[in-house]
Order: structure tokens, then C-alpha cells, then sequence
């Protein structure tokens, strides 16, 4: 299991926000647990140093000052970092060239609650299937239910479930998934144990967790319910992002289980 550092930007500077609070047309809304005076490079140089392969820069919004941010994170971490926010198939090799290792999709593959198989085919030819990776951030439409894939900032259910079959059938076409447990996201009340445990169980791939993880104990929960299959990202509760997590910490337990 693997640490996998963040960069999220809201208006273009470095922030940490509770997810289901961004809105479809704008952020004025937005709870914003964290906004950092330094720049999205400090953050990336720092995970340079630390060796912390796999992390992500995602745009929350199209601010055109997040675009500037993106750029100067990859120059700083060359093919250390993948990219998401806004990726389609026309923009997908931009970042790509800049330095991403990867790029992150959710809303040009699902459309209209549905996915789009036409245009997962065209963003594998433009990407290439080991430059890609699936954003299946998800969350239950009601107490009990499955888990479905959201998009439009989380706003909108698809009809598309986080299952056996579903996971099987998109491992097929990426190299790694990406998927937020939305109702705890940037809350730091936990993780989504139940869909830790069905990636652990289904993914065959590498699949990162996020959401709600406040503490080392939390991240071997992860390690345990993920059979060691799931790496896990933190955000707000890491003391660089204006937390008691200390990163330190993190990174020695990362350390202790890659090296």
C-alpha cells in the first residue's frame, strides 16, 4: 500500500474543500477547509523530495490561473503527478507533454448518467490506456444501496455502479483508478469502509482511495480492508494542508512498507 500525495486548486491557488459542497456552475459556495499561501510547485518539489510517485493535481473549476498552477507542478515533478479536471480527449495530451504521468477522467466518459463507451474508446486512442486513469468517485443514492459514480463536481448520479462487473469491465481500458467515498470526502469523520473492502476485493488494477482519512490508524484500516491493494490519498487533516496529521509521519509509514 502506497501514500499518494494531492494538489487540488480552486481559483488558483492550493486548497483543501468538503467535495459535495462544489457547486456545477461555480465555487462561490464551496466549503473551503484550507487555501494555501504557497504554490502548487512548493507542494509538487516537496513530494519530488519525498519520492512520492502517483500523487494528483485536480482543477476544481477552469480558472485560468489553475491552469498556470498545473504547469509549474509538473515542471517541478516531471511524470510524478497525473492531472484532472476538465480532461477530454481534445486536451488530454496537453498535460501529458507538461510532465503528467497520467490524466484523470470522470465527465467525459460518463454522459447524460450514462457512460459513454464511444468516447472512453476515443479518449484510450488519444491518451493511451497506461496514461489513464478512471475517476470513479461514487457515493449511495440512499442507506443501503450500491454505490453509483457521480459527476458534474459530484453533483449528478449516473446509473453506472461501482461493482464487480462495472470494475472489471473498465479495468479493460486504464491503467489505475481514482475513487472519492463523496459523502465523507474533506470531512475527516473516517473512510467509507465498505467501499475500501469492495476495492480491495474487485480491483486488479491500482486503485487510490480518498476520503475522510485523519490518521495513521485510519490508513492501516485502509491497508487491512484493502487486503494491501488500496493506496489512499489525504488532504485536509495533513498538517500541510492546515491539519494535525503530521506529513512526516505519512511519509516514514509509507516509507516503512515501499523500501
Amino acid at each position: 500500500m502506497k501514500f499518494r500525495p494531492c494538489i487540488d486548486l480552486l481559483d488558483g491557488r492550493v486548497s483543501q474543500v468538503v467535495g459535495s459542497t462544489l457547486n456545477s456552475d461555480d465555487v462561490s459556495g464551496t466549503t473551503v477547509n484550507f487555501s494555501a499561501e504557497t504554490s502548487a510547485r512548493s507542494y509538487a518539489e516537496m513530494y519530488d523530495r519525498d519520492r512520492l510517485f502517483g500523487g494528483h493535481v485536480i482543477k476544481l473549476g477552469q480558472h485560468e490561473l489553475n491552469e498556470v498552477q498545473v504547469r509549474e507542478a509538473l515542471e517541478a515533478f516531471p511524470g510524478g503527478l497525473q492531472v484532472g479536471g476538465g480532461i477530454n480527449a481534445d486536451n488530454c495530451r496537453i498535460y501529458l507533454e507538461q510532465g503528467a504521468s497520467h490524466v484523470i477522467v470522470t465527465s467525459f466518459v460518463f454522459k447524460d448518467g450514462q457512460i459513454s463507451l464511444k468516447n472512453l474508446t476515443k479518449l484510450e486512442e488519444e491518451a493511451g490506456r497506461k496514461n489513464l486513469v478512471l475517476d470513479l468517485s461514487c457515493r449511495r443514492k440512499e442507506s443501503g444501496s450500491g454505490f453509483f459514480v457521480c459527476t458534474d463536481r459530484w453533483k449528478k448520479f449516473t446509473d453506472f455502479t461501482v461493482d464487480a462487473d462495472n470494475i472489471a469491465l473498465l479495468a479493460d481500458h486504464c491503467d489505475e483508478f481514482l475513487v472519492h467515498g463523496i459523502d465523507v470526502e474533506g470531512k475527516q469523520q473516517g473512510i467509507e469502509e465498505d467501499l475500501v473492502r469492495l476495492l480491495g476485493e474487485q480491483c486488479k488494477i491500482p486503485v487510490t482511495y480518498a476520503g475522510g482519512v485523519r490518521s495513521l490508524d485510519d490508513m492501516d484500516h485502509i491497508e487491512s480492508l484493502g487486503l494491501g491493494r488500496v493506496d489512499a490519498t489525504i488532504g485536509s487533516a495533513l498538517d500541510v494542508f492546515g491539519g494535525e496529521l503530521s506529513y512526516e509521519a505519512v511519509v516514514k509509514w509509507h516509507r516503512a512498507r515501499n523500501e
